[in-house]
């Protein structure tokens, strides 16, 4: 028995990615067992997402191998059962039993998911990502998500790095000045930081992003880079700047915690295990999109405009002094969570 239980902790040690404090997986009763639990999931986007086919999808394939079929997960798209702003609040409700997308950006309902969305000028990739969220014991910022996820009846399941956050526009960006005054789709931690920028933050849903900037509506968009063809942007911006509000923007998965709760030790040991190992595989399959994505864009005859990195130095500088205070005020826990993205950054200077 404690050999088993000694094997189990470290499975779940080995991903880099903890249950509630407190938690012991039994081992009594190791295996798949009879009951096939069903869950529905609805996120903040449909399949034209990149977060469908290379953030959501894949895992929840990994979950149902892993599980050995015993959790049999349906998607459907956003709009299919609620809209894709009430997604996040009915997950955690029990009107669906799952959500993915970006807890914060859109739900407005958790202000710690924006530690999990990423931090403006923060991560510069997933490697710097999960070592500051989950893989060093110093900081272990994503503990501080999973206990207000958990307060809201939610259980942190699945993440991945969408890669670079870049501005998609009909006009250049070449220094920040050149934000002022132009109206931007932004959500949730994007708009804070382009207002902070001098420009004017709009918020729309995805879904019509493109038709208001065809009619000139908006100015652009922010977007991660690896999903503009997705969403068929080339054809009506004319630039990418780059690296944007975000070199490595989030998305996360959450399960309803009562539904999570039902299934058996060994269940929840199968699905914690593929975390970390399905964090990198996707945020891989994202950052192989933003090279075909950028050709898509050049081909259209846009054009990739990279910031110089005096200019790149001086965005994080007033990301840090005018955006992430911001994010601090939000909640405790964010005020803990920006302390320790400081001392991460200060520590591997």
């Amino acid at each position: 028995m404690k050999k088993r239980l000694f094997i189990a902790s470290m499975l779940v040690a080995f991903t880099g990615f903890a249950t509630m404090p407190g938690a012991v997986f039994a081992a009594d009763k190791d295996g798949p067992p009879d009951k096939i639990t069903k869950w529905t999931f609805q996120p903040a986007f449909d399949s034209s997402d990149a977060g469908w086919g290379r953030g959501l999808i894949p895992w929840v394939k990994a979950v149902e191998e892993a599980t050995q079929g015993t959790v049999i997960i349906r998607v459907e798209p956003a709009g299919a059962l609620t809209s894709g702003a009430e997604a996040f609040g009915a997950a955690a409700a029990g009107m669906t039993d799952g959500y993915a997308g970006w807890a914060t950006v859109y739900g407005g309902e958790m202000p710690e998911g924006m530690l999990a969305y990423g931090l403006a000028m923060g991560a510069n990739g997933p490697e710097q990502a999960w070592d500051a969220m989950w893989g060093d014991p110093k900081y272990r910022i994503g503990d501080l998500v999973q206990e207000a996820a958990h307060e809201r009846g939610l259980h942190w399941i699945g993440w991945t790095d969408q890669g670079p956050n870049s501005m998609f526009t009909t006009f250049p960006i070449k220094k920040l000045e050149d934000l002022k005054g132009k109206k931007m789709r932004a959500g949730g931690p994007q708009a804070i930081f382009h207002a902070a920028m001098g420009g004017a933050p709009v918020s729309m849903d995805a879904g019509d992003i493109y038709t208001a900037i065809k009619l000139g509506t908006i100015d652009g968009t922010y977007w991660d880079t690896g999903g503009i063809a997705d969403m068929h942007f080339p054809e009506v911006i004319k630039y990418a700047s780059m690296p944007g509000w975000n070199p490595a923007q989030h998305q996360e998965t959450f399960v309803n915690l009562e539904k999570w709760n039902e299934l058996t030790d060994w269940q929840r040991k199968q699905i914690e295990g593929i975390f970390k190992k399905m964090y990198f595989e996707t945020s891989k399959m994202h950052m192989d999109a933003v090279d075909s994505s950028i050709k898509t864009l050049k081909d259209a005859g846009g054009e990739v405009i990279v910031m110089p990195e005096e200019e790149v130095q001086r965005m994080r500088e007033k990301a840090m002094t005018d955006v992430w205070p911001k994010v601090a005020e939000q909640s405790k826990r964010n005020a803990k969570g920006v302390e320790l993205w400081k001392q991460y950054f200060k520590d591997h200077q």
